[in-house]
C-alpha cells in the first residue's frame, strides 16, 4: 500500500456507550470504502475489530482495536474504542494518539453515562468531536420524543455549538437517508447496500427546516471571523469554499460539534461519515506540538515540545501493546515526527535501550500490513521489541522527549487468585505479566497481612475476561475467590502491663521483666516505642529485645490474628539477673507485657474504608443512596452533569466486594463506579462480633 502524509492522515477515536454500534459502525466504514469484501459482523468475529474471543464471547468490545480505511485520497486511522463502563479507561487512553473523536449515539436511548464520560474526558484532552447518531434504521430512533426532540437534546446538552450538519430522511419505511446541510443536497440508500448514496433534491417537506438550519450553521461557522461575518451579513450565507474552510476551522478549534445521522448494520450514511471525516476532520499536521518532558535521569524541569513534521528528528509513541501467541508482543505506536523506515534502530528514551523496527507494519484488526515506512502523524505497529512497553517513547539518539500517557485508574475490584495446580502456578506469573503489559490497569500482587494472591480490575467481568485469557491463551487455569478484608486491631484506652518471664531447667535459665504502659495514638499513626528506665533496672542492650518482643506480638494480633497498629508502648521499669537475663528472655517479657496490656487497654477492631464515585443516570440515585445507607456507607456529596448524577460516598470494604454485580442490577447495566482505599476506621460493635465470631483466635504460646 502507498505511504501517506501528514496532511492526508485522520486519526479517530470511535467512542460511546456499550450497544451504540461502534464497532459495527466501523466495520461498515471499511466496507463503504471498499477495505473489506464484506461487511463483517460482531456477533460472529468477522468484524474487523472484534477480533478478540473473550470480546465474540462477550458480545462487547474490551479493548482499544485499530483499522484503516484509504478514501479518495485520504488515510483514515480508526480506533475503536470499549463503550461498556468497566473499558473506558481504554477509550481515554485513545484520545492521545487521535486528533478527533468520532462520539457515537445510540438512535433508541440518546446521551448514556458512558457516553457523557467518553464527552468529558475529549473535553480535557481538548480533542475536536463529531456526533454520530448511529441505528437510525431502528423503528424507535429518537427515542419517545423523535428525532426533533433528540436534536434539541443533544443542543442543550453539550452546548449551541453542538449542532447537526446533516438531517435524516425518515419516512413510513423508516430511514432513507440524509440531507447533507453544507451542500444542500440530499442523499438516499439502499439498505443494506455497499454503502454509496444518489444524490439528488432535498425532499418538499424537509426543505424549510433544512434552510433554517443551514443558515444556523453558516453563522455558527462564521461567528468570531469578522471577514466571514460580514460575507454572512452582506450575502446571507457564505460561497461553498468559504463554508467548507470556515467548518473545518470550527471543528478543529472545538467552536462546532457537528451531528451526523447514520446506521451501521444498514450501512446507510457511512460514506457521508467518510466524507466528512475527510473534509472537516483536522489531519496530524494541523495539530499542535506535542509537549514532553527530557530524558529519563535528565535534571531539568524545561518541557520539551516536537512538532508532528517529517523534518524534525524522529519519535515514536507506543500507546498499546497486544500479545499474539504467535506474533509475540506487538506494539501499536504514534508517529510522532520524522519518517520511520523499516528496520530503523531507535534508541527507547525511557528505558536506555535499543530496538529495531522490524516488519513495519499498519493494522487492519488482528492482521499486519507490512510497509516500508510511516510519515509523521501515522499510526504504525512492529513485533517483538524487547523491552518496550505502553507508555515508552523511542526515537533517534540525541533528541530525548518523553510523551506522557492518560492516566490510568485505580481498579475497583481485587480478588483472590489460586492456581488449580503446581503447573498452574509455575504458568501463573508470567501470563498474567503478559496480559499487564496489554491492559495497564490490571495489578498483580501478594498480600503482606493475609499472604494471598490478588489479582485487581476494573470489577468482575473485566477479571473472569482475565481469568478466561489466562485460560484459554496461556493453559494456567486458576479459580477465583473473595479476598480477606485487610482488618487491623487497635486499642482504644491507656493501660499498664507486667511482662514477667522465668525458666530454669539447670544450668543458665531465662529471666526477663519489664512493666509498660499503652496508649491509643492517631489512625495512622503506627506504633511507637519509648523507654523511660533510668538507673539501670533493665539494661540498655536489653531495651530493644522488649520493642522486638512487642513487635512481634503485635503482628501476630490479639483478638482474630489481625496485626495491632496506632498505638505507643513505654517501657518504665523491669528486672533483670545477671546471669539468666538475656536478648530472648526480654523479647519474651515484652510479648507478655502487649497481651496483658491489650487485655485492659480495651482492644478493638478496624476496617479499612474506601472512597467511592459511583456514576448513573439521575433516576437511579435514590435507589443508590438507599443502597449505600444499607451498606454502612456516608454519603460525601451529589453533583449532577447532565443527566448523570455522581455520588461520593465513604463505605467498608467489606460492604463492597460484590457491589458491583448489585449496581449493574440496580440500574440495568447503566452505572458504574470507581473506588480506592481511603482510611481505616472502627468496625461498629455488632459488626465487630460476627467478625471475632468466625476469626481464628492467636494461639497462646507456654509463657510463665
Amino acid at each position: 500500500m502507498k505511504t501517506y502524509q501528514g496532511s492526508e492522515i485522520r486519526n479517530v477515536a470511535v467512542a460511546g456507550h456499550a450497544q451504540s454500534g461502534k464497532t459495527t459502525l466501523v466495520a461498515a466504514l471499511l466496507h463503504a470504502a471498499k477495505m473489506t469484501p464484506t461487511q463483517g459482523r460482531v456477533q460472529d468475529g468477522s468484524a474487523v475489530t472484534a477480533y478478540d474471543e473473550e470480546e465474540v464471547a462477550r458480545g462487547t468490545t474490551m479493548q482499544n482495536a485499530v483499522a484503516f480505511a484509504e478514501w479518495q485520497g485520504v488515510k483514515i486511522n480508526f480506533i475503536d474504542t470499549p463503550g461498556f463502563h468497566m473499558f473506558t479507561h481504554e477509550s481515554r487512553a485513545a484520545l492521545l494518539p487521535a486528533e478527533s473523536a468520532l462520539v457515537v449515539i445510540n438512535a433508541q436511548n440518546g446521551i448514556e453515562p458512558v457516553t457523557e464520560r467518553v464527552w468529558r474526558n475529549a473535553d480535557e484532552a481538548q480533542v475536536p468531536r463529531i456526533v454520530v447518531v448511529n441505528q437510525m434504521d431502528n423503528p424507535k430512533a429518537g427515542g419517545e420524543g423523535g428525532l426533533s426532540k433528540m436534536i434539541e437534546d443533544i443542543s442543550e446538552h453539550w452546548g449551541r455549538q453542538c449542532l447537526p450538519v446533516q438531517l435524516p430522511i425518515v419516512d413510513g419505511g423508516g430511514f432513507k437517508g440524509v440531507v447533507d446541510l453544507v451542500t444542500m443536497e440530499a442523499f438516499q440508500y439502499t439498505p443494506n447496500g455497499d454503502g454509496r448514496a444518489k444524490a439528488g433534491e432535498i425532499p418538499a417537506a424537509m426543505a424549510e427546516d433544512a434552510k433554517t438550519r443551514h443558515e444556523a450553521l453558516v453563522e455558527l461557522a462564521a461567528e468570531g471571523k469578522d471577514e466571514l461575518m460580514e460575507e454572512f451579513f452582506d450575502k446571507g450565507t457564505l460561497t461553498p469554499e468559504h463554508l467548507i474552510e470556515a467548518l473545518h476551522a470550527a471543528v478543529r478549534e472545538c467552536r462546532i460539534y457537528p451531528v451526523l445521522f447514520a446506521s451501521g448494520e444498514a450501512n446507510m450514511g457511512t460514506d457521508r461519515i467518510l466524507d466528512f471525516i475527510k473534509e472537516y476532520a483536522p489531519s496530524p499536521a494541523e495539530r499542535a506540538p506535542f509537549t514532553g518532558k527530557p530524558a529519563a535521569g535528565d535534571d531539568s524541569e524545561a518541557a520539551v515540545t516536537r512538532k508532528v513534521d517529517d523534518g524534525e528528528p524522529a519519535a515514536i509513541m507506543v500507546f498499546k501493546t497486544m500479545s499474539d501467541p504467535f506474533a509475540g508482543r506487538i506494539s501499536f505506536f504514534k508517529v510522532i515526527s520524522g519518517v520511520i523506515k523499516n528496520d530503523a534502530a531507535l534508541e527507547n528514551y525511557t528505558r536506555r535501550g535499543s530496538e529495531k523496527l522490524s516488519h513495519l507494519s499498519v493494522m487492519q484488526g488482528r492482521k499486519a500490513v507490512e510497509i516500508p515506512e510511516l510519515h509523521a502523524g501515522d499510526l504504525g505497529a512492529v513485533a517483538k521489541l524487547r523491552d518496550t512497553l505502553t507508555g515508552d517513547t523511542l526515537g533517534v539518539k540525541g533528541s530525548d522527549i518523553q510523551i506522557p500517557i492518560a492516566r490510568m485508574p485505580e481498579p475497583a475490584m481485587t480478588y483472590a487468585i489460586e492456581p488449580k495446580s503446581r503447573a498452574d502456578e509455575d504458568k501463573l506469573a508470567p501470563a498474567i505479566h503478559k496480559l499487564m503489559e496489554e491492559d495497564l490497569l490490571i495489578r498483580f500482587f501478594r498480600d503482606p497481612q493475609t499472604n494471598e494472591f490478588l489479582i485487581a480490575g476494573a470489577g468482575q467481568p473485566h477479571i473472569e475476561a482475565i481469568v478466561s485469557r489466562l485460560k484459554k491463551r496461556y493453559h494456567a487455569e486458576v479459580t477465583l475467590k473473595a479476598p480477606k478484608v485487610p482488618y487491623l486491631e487497635t486499642i482504644r484506652a491507656k493501660g499498664e502491663a507486667h511482662g514477667r518471664h522465668k525458666k530454669q531447667s539447670g544450668g543458665h535459665g531465662q529471666f526477663g521483666d519489664c512493666k509498660i504502659r499503652m496508649e491509643p495514638q492517631p489512625r495512622g499513626a503506627g506504633f511507637e516505642f519509648a523507654s523511660e528506665i533510668f538507673g539501670g533496672s533493665i539494661p540498655k542492650n536489653f531495651i530493644p529485645a522488649i520493642e522486638k518482643g512487642v513487635v512481634e506480638a503485635a503482628a501476630r494480633g490479639f483478638l482474630a490474628g489481625y496485626p495491632v497498629v496506632d498505638f505507643k508502648v513505654i517501657v518504665y521499669d523491669g528486672s533483670y539477673h545477671d546471669v539468666d537475663s538475656n536478648e530472648l528472655s526480654f523479647k519474651t517479657a515484652g510479648r507478655i507485657a502487649f497481651k496483658k496490656g491489650m487485655e485492659v487497654c480495651k482492644p478493638a477492631l478496624l476496617e479499612p474504608i474506601m472512597k467511592v464515585e459511583i456514576e448513573a443516570p439521575e433516576e437511579f440515585a435514590g435507589a443508590i443512596m438507599g443502597d449505600l445507607s444499607g451498606r454502612r456507607g456516608r454519603p460525601q456529596g451529589m453533583e449532577s452533569k447532565g443527566r448523570t448524577t455522581i455520588v461520593n460516598a465513604e463505605v467498608p470494604m467489606a460492604e463492597m466486594l460484590t457491589y458491583g454485580t448489585q449496581l449493574t442490577s440496580m440500574t440495568q447495566g447503566k452505572g458504574s463506579y470507581r473506588m480506592e482505599m481511603d482510611h481505616y476506621d472502627f468496625v461498629p460493635q455488632i459488626v465487630a462480633e460476627k467478625i471475632l465470631a468466625n476469626a481464628k483466635r492467636p494461639i497462646d504460646e507456654e509463657e510463665e
